[in-house]
Parts: C-alpha cells; sequence; structure tokens
C-alpha cells in the first residue's frame, strides 16, 4: 500500500504506541519518527541533543533551569533569544516536524506532531490508548520494569506527556476531540491496530 498521508500518534504509556507506528510505517514504506526527531531537530537548530533529551514531552521546568542551561542553546534563530529554553526546544521541534512533514509521508509518534500539523490537509491524527492494568502489564514485561515501580513510572510517564502536550498545545491530550482517531490497542492489538489506521488512511485517501 503507497500513500500520501502524514500520521501523527500520540499514546498512553505502555499502550503500544511506538510500536504501532514504527509497524505502519514500515508496511507503508515511509519514514517514521520518534525519538529520532530528537537528533535531526538538534542537528537542524544547533542546539545539542542532550538539551533536547531533557526536556523531550516533558513539562516545563523552572526558569532558573532554563536560565542555567541556556547558554548551551545560543544558536538557534536569533529571534528566539528572548525565550525561556523550554520554548526554544519545543519551537526547533515544531519546526522540525514541519519540515519533515512537507518533503513526504511519513509517521510521527508524540511531541505535539499533530498540533504542528494541523493545517496540513493530509493528515491523520491518532491516539493509542489501553486499560490500565494491560499497560502494567506491558512495561513489566516489555520494558522490564518491576513490580513495584511500574505503577509510578507509568502515572508519571503519562503525566508528562499530558502536561507537555496541554502545554503546548491548544487541544487537550487523550480527549476523542482532539483526534481524527482513538484506538484501543489491547481490543485490537498491535496487528489489528496498524490494519485500522491502514483502513482509515485508504477511506481519507479514496475521498480525495
Amino acid at each position: 500500500m503507497s500513500t500520501n498521508t502524514i500520521i501523527t500518534i500520540e499514546r498512553q504509556y505502555g499502550s503500544g504506541g511506538h510500536l504501532i507506528g514504527e509497524k505502519l510505517a514500515e508496511s507503508l514504506g515511509i519514514p517514521f519518527y520518534d525519538s529520532e526527531l530528537i537528533k535531526v531537530a538538534a542537528k537542524e537548530s544547533g542546539i545539542c541533543e542532550e538539551i533536547f533529551e531533557s526536556f523531550d514531552e516533558k513539562p516545563t521546568t523552572s526558569f532558573l533551569y532554563s536560565l542555567v542551561m541556556d547558554p548551551y542553546s545560543l544558536g538557534y534563530n536569533s529571534n528566539s533569544f528572548d525565550l525561556p529554553l523550554n520554548h526554544k526546544v519545543f519551537l526547533a521541534a515544531f519546526d522540525t516536524i514541519k519540515e519533515l512533514a512537507s518533503k513526504g509521508p511519513c509517521v510521527f509518534v508524540g511531541r505535539c506532531a499533530d498540533y504542528a500539523l494541523e493545517d496540513f490537509d493530509n493528515c491523520i491524527s491518532v491516539y493509542v490508548h489501553a486499560p490500565f492494568e494491560d499497560r502494567i502489564k506491558r512495561i513489566e514485561n516489555e520494558y522490564g520494569i518491576p513490580n513495584g515501580k511500574s505503577k509510578e513510572m507509568l502515572m508519571k510517564k503519562d503525566k508528562q506527556r499530558s502536561s507537555y502536550y496541554n502545554y503546548y498545545s491548544s487541544n487537550k491530550w487523550g480527549d476523542a476531540k482532539s483526534y481524527d482517531l482513538c484506538l484501543n490497542s489491547s481490543y485490537l492489538g498491535i496487528d489489528g491496530s496498524v490494519d485500522l489506521i491502514k483502513k482509515i488512511i485508504a477511506m481519507k485517501e479514496s475521498e480525495k
């Protein structure tokens, strides 16, 4: 199956959203960007990769921390020098997402990509969720997180992603109104989720 569609995926921690995105991109033969986006954005902006990683999908940090870390980021867009560091990092990622999307179809996971591409009419936004207990089992089995820490880790990660998305986006993380498609990966499975997204893509492209 070939496509001209860009797919963005927001996901609950432990729902398998990364794997769904990866398999979808492989099946469609298009680029896949999750943490890979950090390397591209760092290279394009001149902000060091470690800075991107420290702010990646995390809520805003204190102004003092931004001030201390800021000298490492000088060089990105002289018009943004008066912005806090976390905003500079977000804008660099935002610009990179738009630039990559302008080159052709691809799959983005996280980082408010759906918000960055809201003006692209060839974009489908997806939210992947799953029951709490299923996600707990997944991060314990797949990520090797100990049973005693898995619940805390899951809640922390979800809170970070929610705070990041709600801060930078005009939409609300996890709200069905914010996305074109919401799917339960426990109900559909990883492959079933990929197949459903491909069917939605085919329907969208058949309308044009």
